[in-house]
């Protein structure tokens, strides 16, 4: 290693080939990328486009959302252009780089032939000294060095031995080893300006930056939620376990995002102090004296008050209210999902006996409801119909009458076509055909499940305690396909069935909690015995699981019923005939198992396969018609179990945001513990439209659980048995070989 030098870049040409390839690396992949591109816009897709004058606002504001588009346009163009600026001038400062000892060859340089003689070799070095001397007027001594050298290779021995060997007439050229760095970077003079300069980027801007993105970041969730205003649903879902949906209104726009103190880019204005209160004068039961903090600060009343005037669809100043109603709803649905995960956390402690309220299923359903409300702009009790455009309260009035009564979107697409349009003769015929564009593009959801305890041998035979899978299937249409058709079946609706308890009178008041099932105590007494229990002494207490406590209910209300004894010539008839029974199916049942557990295995692949796609999930469905919500919407979906009996949560909400054609979810709870015949609710909810929730009950038929073996029956062997394999068996034992060598 003598031989070898290790050197700073004094002619800066290796510094040069660093920038031009580090250079290379950044600006190819950032150009292709970050390159400002014009958006194609696709001309079906602007036909398909609802052109009431609503979206037509909407899209209007979205193009003008970001008003230094261009000129953040401009300056991506100007960086980038300059990038490939100086990446061609490197190149070509590189390209001029004169390396002089890269190609020697003395022949070449003297302008003679290989093999010449000295005497030719002398004369012709005789004749060029005259012309690149130094001296000279025609002199360039760099040439002339180089004919010097080019001499000595051919007249010298050893020079010319060098060149021979090494191509080099100066010998060995050392091995050296650079830094691609200008070697003024180590010069005493700038050493001061150079340590400055790394104490500024790593002590000084690197750990700042650092700093201030963790600062950012431990104040959010993973859902770009605050964690204050996490905690702040948890305390309030804790204290009200039965929360109203105008409650949960309130809970929403307390939200800490629309504080000036935890939000940056929350605008206070000084017009406020005018227009919040005019508008609060407008907004019945809007509890603005309320004095719970924070439910009772500005930031929170000026929430609610825009929130409901959202809900009313009344038109705020565009300047200053209807910016803040922009910024305030495009951050409900994240908001609300998370109200959401608090209370089914809420629920999961209160299962655990961690806390002792349960929250009501009511709660968590309320949430729920909120979300297609906002991205609607609308009350519950609106019909589902005004999510259509151009129809208002007005033109409802046509849809009940004697003839009909249309109270849903499905009910009016399966209108045939001259009746819809008789019924909607107000419209101009823009307006019509616009209006069944966008009915048409709505969603039609066929909703089925399955029911299958995947772990065990019998996946279609439910025992206690088992955990039980839902898988529910989703297929998406468009309601155009029930244009028209008058025999498709109506969809069971959540809302439908819930109105139908109220008109009945089946429903308690909202501030009174229904007992669940399990705390119900029988009324009728049985023949031969008597109640257990008296009246008002069980306590409605939170048990591990709803399910289970619903079967300990009903298998102590379920009537005990007597057996009759038969005689003996009966019962050893019975007996026989099962017998036989037995073994008739025996053989059946043995040739079914191969192919049962081929199928089986393929149907345990098939769900591997569902598990790796859902780690991916997408979060792109279809779009959904809402012209008062301020940003595009994607359609979502929440699925799940509950016990309407008990008004309990048996599984947390899934939430299904990749549904474009068909998808499947699996939904896991635990059987009852008790045998007995239990009736379950799978519900689908959505959290754009209303309307469009359904459901479907779940006959859940639960079996006795088979006792485990203590002792499996190939093993219990009696004494003589024993005895008398060990006589006749082939191996011996250690007290054979005893008595052997005796």
């Amino acid at each position: 290693m003598g031989g070898q030098k290790f050197e700073y870049d004094e002619s800066g040409s290796t510094f040069f080939y660093f920038v031009l390839s580090f250079l290379g690396l950044i600006l190819i992949p950032c150009t292709f990328y970050y390159w400002p591109r014009k958006k194609r816009e696709d001309p079906n897709v602007v036909k398909e486009q609802c052109q009431c004058p609503e979206c037509m606002c909407k899209r209007a504001v979205l193009q003008t959302s970001e008003p230094y588009r261009k000129l953040k346009s401009l300056l991506i163009k100007l960086v980038l252009v300059g990038g490939w600026a100086l990446l061609f001038f490197l190149a070509y400062k590189v390209s001029q780089f004169d390396y002089e000892m890269s190609n020697f060859d003395p022949y070449e340089i003297l302008g003679l032939p290989l093999g010449t003689s000295q005497s030719e070799i002398k004369r012709a070095y005789h004749q060029l000294s005259l012309i690149l001397h130094p001296d000279k007027p025609t002199g360039d001594q760099k040439a002339f060095m180089k004919l010097t050298k080019a001499y000595q290779a051919l007249t010298d021995d050893e020079a010319r031995k060098n060149w021979e060997r090494y191509g080099n007439p100066d010998g060995p050229g050392a091995m050296s080893f650079g830094i691609a760095l200008p070697a003024w970077i180590v010069e005493k003079e700038n050493s001061i300006w150079v340590l400055g300069l790394y104490a500024l980027i790593f002590m000084i801007a690197l750990p700042t930056a650092v700093g201030m993105w963790w600062y950012h970041s431990i104040r959010f969730s993973s859902d770009k939620v605050l964690l204050d205003t996490t905690q702040m649903y948890f305390y309030f879902f804790h204290k009200t376990p039965q929360m109203a949906l105008k409650r949960v209104i309130m809970i929403l726009a307390a939200s800490l995002e629309y504080d000036k103190r935890h939000n940056s880019q929350v605008v206070e204005r000084q017009s406020d102090n005018e227009e919040v209160p005019l508008l609060i004068r407008q907004l019945p039961n809007l509890n603005e004296k309320c004095k719970e903090m924070p439910l009772c600060r500005m930031y929170s009343i000026k929430a609610r008050a825009i929130m409901h005037a959202h809900l009313s669809r009344i038109p705020l100043p565009p300047d200053t209210l209807d910016r803040d109603r922009m910024f305030i709803v495009k951050k409900c649905p994240y908001l609300i999902q998370e109200m959401i995960s608090c209370v089914n956390q809420l629920i999961m402690l209160a299962y655990a006996k961690r806390i002792s309220r349960l929250p009501a299923i009511e709660t968590i359903e309320n949430c729920m409801k909120l979300s297609p409300m906002i991205v609607q702009a609308m009350w519950e009790f609106k019909s589902p119909l005004l999510q259509l455009p151009y129809l208002t309260d007005d033109h409802l009035r046509y849809f009940a009458t004697k003839k009909r009564h249309i109270k849903n979107l499905q009910q009016f697409a399966q209108l045939p076509l001259e009746e819809s349009r008789a019924i909607l003769k107000s419209l101009t015929d823009f307006e019509y055909s616009t209006l069944m564009k966008v009915l048409g593009k709505m969603p039609l959801i066929d909703f089925s499940f399955r029911c299958e305890v995947i772990d065990d041998e019998h996946t279609n035979v439910v025992t206690a305690g088992a955990i039980v899978t839902v898988t529910v299937t989703l297929e998406r249409k468009n309601m155009s396909e029930l244009f028209g058709d008058t025999s498709a079946a109506e969809k069971p609706s959540i809302r439908e069935e819930e109105e139908d308890q109220e008109n009945e009178g089946n429903v308690e008041s909202q501030n009174q909690v229904k007992k669940p099932i399990w705390a119900k105590q029988g009324k009728k007494s049985h023949k031969g015995g008597k109640n257990k229990f008296k009246s008002g002494n069980v306590k409605h207490k939170v048990t591990s699981n709803p399910s289970n406590a619903a079967a300990a209910a009903k298998s102590e209300e379920k009537p005990v019923v007597k057996k009759q004894k038969s005689n003996d010539g009966a019962e050893s008839d019975l007996e026989s005939g099962l017998e036989s029974d037995e073994e008739k199916f025996s053989s059946d049942d043995e040739k079914k198992t191969a192919e049962d557990d081929d199928f089986e295995w393929e149907k345990f692949q098939q769900k591997l396969n569902k598990r790796e796609k859902l780690e991916g999930k997408s979060k792109l469905s279809h779009a959904v018609h809402c012209p008062y919500f301020p940003e595009d919407k994607q359609e979502y979906w929440w699925t799940y179990i509950c016990d309407r009996k008990s008004r309990t949560l048996l599984t947390a909400p899934y939430h299904v945001t990749n549904l474009v054609d068909r998808e499947e979810v699996q939904l896991k709870f635990t059987a009852p513990r008790w045998p007995a015949l239990y009736t379950f609710t799978v519900c689908l909810r959505s959290d754009s439209y209303m309307g469009m929730d359904q459901q479907l009950d779940i006959k859940l038929d639960v079996k006795e659980a088979t006792a485990i073996p203590t002792v499996e029956p190939q093993w219990e062997i009696s004494e003589s048995e024993s005895d008398q394999n060990l006589q006749g068996s082939e191996y011996t034992t250690d007290t054979s070989e005893g008595e052997e060598e005796d």
